[in-house]
């Protein structure tokens, strides 16, 4: 039970989280959604797969561009929180796993041969391993700028 007012974050707590402009965009997942949908009903399966993943790709690109760098979100994070390098350092290495699955899935997609199960097996993991980034960059958020207002003991 709190016992008084309840106390405002610092000016410089407030200043450390992210700006609406500085947030990286919000979801990668209604894209990879879309993937596994794309799989789901016949006959144009492949195509459909293919012009699902040219967006999905884009906004990957963009999120890596955003985070990465001298100037990127975990720079900043890292400026305000250097106890976080371990999980920025396995973030930016998941990139380079994503990155490769994607190039792999368009590859696989764009082979004739390729059968649907095969592909929804790959567009499968491909999803669960963006949502599980996902994930881990919220915590990752999370823990940064968390703010302890107080409270029950």
């Amino acid at each position: 039970m709190v016992t008084g007012p309840i106390q405002q974050p610092s000016a410089a707590s407030r200043s450390a989280r992210p700006t609406p402009a500085r947030r990286p965009r919000a979801s990668l997942l209604p894209g990879p959604h879309a993937l596994s949908r794309a799989l789901d009903t016949e006959p144009y399966w492949r195509e459909r797969l293919l012009r699902r993943l040219g967006p999905v790709r884009q906004e990957f690109a963009e999120h890596v561009r955003l985070t990465e760098g001298p100037a990127g979100r975990y720079a900043e994070l890292l400026h305000h929180a250097p106890r976080l390098q371990h999980s920025v350092t396995r973030l930016v290495r998941e990139h380079t796993v994503i990155v490769a699955a994607l190039d792999a899935l368009r590859q696989a997609a764009e082979r004739p041969g390729v059968a649907a199960d095969e592909l929804r097996r790959a567009t499968e993991h491909l999803v669960w391993a963006l949502a599980r980034h996902r994930q881990r960059g919220a915590d990752l958020l999370w823990q940064a700028y968390q703010t302890d207002l107080g409270g029950e003991d």
